[in-house]
């Protein structure tokens, strides 16, 4: 690996030999320190000054002068050791062409805080890339990984919660499945199964004696298995005594094939009644079949209350979603809807700040994790990831550095990795404001008129400059269509004059039109020319289209590229059911209310709660950098048409901006407002949209914790405001808090309590006769 990798970047290839040479050469001596001491020979005193240690997959990185030689020690504790050991030495040499340097002062001794350390890398349709490689790419790829201490794999067996083929495999999913832990074996990485319980009824022993033969068939078959991890939920939904009696059952069959192998169960989408039957489990029975349990997505408790609740026998791995961007574990904060819209779930996503943050807020309480990806968009997360599991302290700049300088090339080591950061920047806050994203795409510009072909041609280069170039597009499209509905409405306020059908002919004609700028259209030429580049590279599919993605929302940037920005479907909508309205008069009033449609009126206040900018009565909880799993804050959601909870045979509806993002708090949490400055001898009537992703989940609404403005309701489909009067009580204070909670109890993904926009309208002062 280590010969190879040199040889990839400088063109040189290193000699490997069994003696010491006799010229005053340079040496590199790679090994663990008792093969070492019997290779030194006369050398035994350079290698003796280098401090031991035993700690597992720990090493030493020395340089050191003895009899005429330069030695570079690799001292690894033991092999895993000597495997990190050398990744660490790959991403501190400089290569380039026909050069290595190493600073002569390298001096490291280091061991890993966390024992696990891994990423998911399923085989299956459902990823955007991963679906297309080879056994080739992934070696290389658990090289890379590796590189930065990745010590386990997480693979997927050939019946998932996905189609069973994909028009992009190389292999046979079983096949390839069978490649992949050979690989991991041959390099020492664990090989854990992440293996949903998929069919309907585990009470029935039919099914239990099927699933047993299905499992049994892919356990037997690979050649590693150090661990199997069944999530309670996503996918799967079994009361968990039938799942833990599988599991018992499933443990054993596993035995029979890799008997030093661990079982792992997660909570994932428990009913808080399902939650207290598992712990209790947990604690009656103590299951020594058991070897520990997974927090993931759709737990309802974090990583700190889990640990709390079950016995101190069982160890708490990690599965932070570290793929997607909305509707997950870890929405990107102050994320602007234009990229909701616009990049979609699972798009290019380098978060490294966000992951530094999640990761140092949860690995204290686990032993390490193995990460949640679909693809190849994440591969910035996971190193930071890798890193941080390594040592938590570590500075993510310089983990960037490191990234570039091995990944990319150390001629732009800085600018490379100051360019990610600029990336998550771009994602930060509103975007018509971020003039940073221009910034951000000049800075990839400049590096892409200067490096060398073999650059360009580097998947993990074009992933950057293909964002950079996707986001400053995207602003650009959002002033050019921010404008056009601004003037728009200017024409709509003129209907009482004009007439409604002018006015309205008007602003369709101005909210249609494109803009004429050519340097919009070399971006967006630019965009799919790096989208090409990336399907040949690393078969990364941004387009259902054009590269076979699955789905639009999982990758297919190119696909949603091009989607209003702006208020224009919902205005097509509501003009075609206004022109059928009866009257001039009612025509004028729908109208009336469009262009009015934030204006709460005089001492009223109005809240876009989806709107990092336009949220200013929403309480804040802990905040993102306190509480980054969000059980204590609420944070911004997106969806964009589409109800997961739809029933049967509903269609999308067509949203405003305003309904495509939304404030949520997850599970039992509260989602509160405060009004602190009221007339407390008005009387107030609130309007309330309800949007989210889950129309059929209930809600309620408290003021000031005592006084029910209404109880347990569902979401009105389609979505609409609505509107309650308040008691005078509520605000006789001059103060209002509103409190809205979900069901309590609820399982799932815990996104029940989603609110979009609030009105706090005052009524108009009475006028006694």
């Amino acid at each position: 690996m280590l010969v190879e990798e040199v040889e990839k970047r400088t063109l040189c290839r290193w000699s490997v030999m069994d003696s010491w040479p006799s010229s005053n050469a340079t040496i590199i001596a790679v090994g663990n320190r008792d093969a070492l001491e019997a290779f030194a020979g006369p050398r035994g005193d350079a290698l003796r000054s280098i401090a031991k240690s035993s700690s597992a997959e720990g090493y030493q990185l020395a340089v050191r002068s003895s009899s005429g030689h330069r030695i570079v020690f690799v001292i690894g504790n033991d092999a895993r050791g000597v495997l990190f050991g050398v990744g660490r030495l790959l991403r501190e040499l400089r290569m380039q062409r026909g050069s290595v340097l190493l600073d002569d002062k390298l001096n490291i001794a280091t061991v890993p805080k966390y024992s696990l350390r891994g990423h998911q890398l399923g085989y299956r349709p459902k990823t955007h890339s991963y679906d297309a490689w080879d056994l080739p790419t992934w070696e290389q790829y658990y090289r890379d990984l590796a590189v930065f201490g990745c010590n386990a794999v997480e693979l997927i067996p050939p019946r998932s919660d996905d189609d069973a083929d994909s028009p992009h495999f190389p292999r046979p999913p079983m096949e390839m499945m069978i490649g992949m832990s050979r690989l991991a074996d041959e390099y020492g990485l664990d090989v854990w199964i992440w293996y949903p319980a998929l069919d309907k009824d585990y009470s029935d022993t039919a099914t239990v004696e099927s699933a047993l033969k299905e499992w049994g068939e892919v356990f037997f078959k690979l050649p590693r298995i150090d661990a199997v991890f069944v999530p309670g939920g996503d996918p799967g939904h079994t009361q968990p005594k039938h799942l833990m009696a599988l599991l018992k059952k499933q443990t054993a069959n596993l035995h029979r094939f890799h008997p030093k192998a661990h079982m792992w169960v997660s909570p994932q989408g428990f009913t808080q009644p399902w939650l207290d039957e598992f712990v209790e489990i947990l604690r009656r029975d103590q299951p020594a079949w058991l070897s520990g349990i997974v927090h993931g997505p759709q737990v309802r408790v974090s990583p700190k209350q889990l640990r709390d609740i079950i016995p101190a026998r069982y160890s708490i791995r990690l599965y932070p979603d570290i793929t997607h961007s909305r509707q997950c574990q870890y929405p990107v904060p102050q994320w602007d809807v234009a990229f909701s819209v616009a990049a979609g779930r699972e798009g290019i996503n380098p978060r490294p700040e966000d992951h530094a943050i999640i990761a140092r807020h949860t690995l204290p309480n686990s032993i390490g994790f193995i990460a949640y990806s679909e693809g190849c968009n994440d591969d910035v997360n996971k190193i930071v990831w890798s890193a941080l599991g390594w040592d938590p302290d570590a500075d993510v700049k310089q983990v960037l550095r490191e990234y570039s300088r091995y990944f990319i090339g150390v001629e732009v080591e800085e600018q490379f990795s100051d360019g990610l950061f600029a990336l998550e920047r771009n994602w930060r806050g509103p975007l018509v404001q971020n003039v940073g994203v221009e910034r951000t795409l000049t800075h990839f510009q400049a590096l892409e008129r200067s490096v060398p072909p073999s650059m360009l041609r580097n998947w993990r280069f074009q992933q950057g400059l293909f964002r950079a170039y996707f986001d400053a597009h995207v602003r650009r499209r959002l002033l050019h269509e921010t404008e056009r509905e601004r003037r728009a409405m200017t024409t709509l306020r003129s209907a009482a004059s004009t007439g409604s059908e002018k006015a309205m002919s008007e602003a369709e004609s101005i909210i249609l039109q494109t803009a004429n700028d050519p340097v919009n259209d070399e971006r967006r030429l630019r965009i799919f020319q790096l989208a090409e580049a990336l399907f040949q590279s690393i078969s990364l599919q941004l387009s259902v289209e054009k590269y076979r993605a699955i789905s639009v929302d999982r990758g297919a940037m190119l696909d949603t590229l091009d989607r209003p920005l702006n208020n224009r479907p919902w205005l097509e909508e509501r003009f075609a059911q206004i022109r059928k309205l009866q009257s001039e008069a009612e025509r004028l009033k729908a109208l009336d209310e469009i262009v009015n449609w934030t204006n709460p009126g005089p001492g009223g206040f109005y809240d876009d709660l989806g709107n990092v900018a336009a949220q200013p009565r929403l309480l804040p909880g802990l905040g993102f950098a306190r509480d980054p799993d969000c059980f204590q804050t609420p944070r911004v959601n997106f969806a964009d048409g589409r109800l997961l909870d739809a029933p049967a045979g509903a269609t999308g509806q067509v949203r405003r901006v305003s309904w495509k993002d939304h404030a949520e708090a997850l599970y039992d949490s509260p989602l509160e407002m405060l009004y602190p400055d009221l007339d407390p001898n008005a009387r107030y009537r609130l309007r309330v949209v309800y949007a989210g992703d889950n129309s059929q989940k209930r809600i309620r609404l408290d003021a000031n914790d005592t006084l029910e403005i209404h109880p347990l309701r569902e979401k009105p489909v389609p979505i609409q405001p609505l509107e309650f009067a308040l008691p005078a009580a509520a605000t006789a204070s001059g103060k209002l808090k509103l409190t809205w909670r979900a069901e309590p109890g609820l399982g799932g993904n815990g996104r029940a309590c989603q609110v979009a926009e609030v009105w706090l309208i005052q009524e108009p002062a009475s006028t006694e006769q």
